[in-house]
Formats: structure tokens, sequence, C-alpha cells
């Protein structure tokens, strides 16, 4: 059975209440230009000046329309693939722990990253939290995408962006936000996992 269609097979409505805060608040944060994406943009330089909402806002701020877009076309497919898979309360969690883990990532281990922004850290993040009960599940096209999300991740730790990405995105690509925002996904899928698996009998 498809991925698609064995997640329909759950309530349809689920997911897509996110999914249309996050375009109206970055479509509204576009309109504001250049001087409100400097001022919300995850940057080194002010978080440790105390700017904390810049772990957060950072990911809504993008580096033009072109760039907005291919981001949001990103959520329209992952809400699509995978939507369904969790309610909102769910999709809440699993984005508050994506962007905590990019931020922790981009703090701890990339502080040479001086800024960003985009929401492609937490796509990764919520296609793979959203495929994790599909692979428990054994769903052969899951398991494909899995299998496509892992050899992307891996291209761009070894060989750095996909072709064209950086020309059409219209700045540099952080990958690292790609690898950490799946880790994050990652986390947070099996943290509710455990949470709610049948236990062992005695």
């Amino acid at each position: 059975m498809g991925l698609h269609k064995a997640a329909q097979k759950q309530d349809p409505g689920r997911g897509w209440y996110l999914a249309a805060a996050a375009t109206a608040i970055t479509f509204a944060l576009q309109l504001g230009g250049d001087e409100v994406r400097e001022a919300l943009a995850y940057s080194r330089e002010y978080l440790a000046l105390g700017e904390f909402w810049r772990l957060a806002t950072g990911h809504f701020v993008h580096l033009g329309w072109t760039h907005l877009l291919l981001n949001l076309a990103g959520l329209a497919l992952v809400g699509w693939l995978v939507g369904p898979a969790y309610n909102w309360r769910e999709w809440l969690f699993i984005t508050g722990i994506s962007l905590a883990t990019i931020d922790a990532g981009f703090w701890f281990l990339y502080p040479e990253l001086a800024w960003y922004v985009g929401l492609s850290g937490l796509l990764h993040g919520l296609l793979t939290a959203g495929l994790f009960p599909r692979l428990l599940a054994r769903d052969r096209e899951s398991l494909v995408l899995v299998a496509f999300v892992a050899a992307k991740l891996v291209w761009e730790q070894t060989g750095g962006p996909l072709p064209g990405s950086e020309a059409t995105s219209g700045g540099t690509v952080i990958v690292d936000a790609h690898l950490y925002g799946a880790l994050g996904g990652f986390i947070a899928a099996y943290l509710m996992w455990r949470r709610v698996r049948p236990k062992s009998p005695i």
C-alpha cells in the first residue's frame, strides 16, 4: 500500500493546521523585507547578546521570495506525503524538537556558522518524523523514500549541496541544517513511539 494512501486511512485533516500557520507566518515576515529578516535571522553574534528569539524565528525568514516559495513547496510536499501521520499537537512537538536540535547543532557543532535563515532544516525533520511510523510498518514506498533521504544527507555531507540548489535558492545551502533537522525529527518520533508503544507482558 502506498505511503500517501496508507496515511489517508487516518484522519486526512491532521497535520495541515500548522502548515497553514507556517505559510501565513513566513509570507507575513517576507513582506517585512530585509529589515525583518535581519532582525529575526539566526545570528550567532546576536544570540550571544541575548536575542534568543532568533533560535525560533530564524527558521521562518528567507533570503527572498524564490527561497520562500521553494521551501513552501517543500512543506506542501511533506504535508501531502506524511501530514496525516500525526495530529497537530504531535506535529507541534516534532517541530519544537527539530528546531531545538538544529539550533543545538549549529551552536555546539558548527560554531563557524554566523547566520542562517530558512525552513529547509525543519522540513527534513518533519519528513523524517512522518516517515517513522510507516518505516516501522515496513511500507515499501516509505522504505524507498527513507533510502532517498538518507542518500541525500550522505551526499550533502560528503559532496556538498545538491547540484543547482544554491543557484535556485539564491544563497549558500547549509547542509548541516538538513542533517540536524532529520536527527531532530527522528528523536521526536522515537520519543512519541516509546511513549505509546504496547508494553511487553511480564
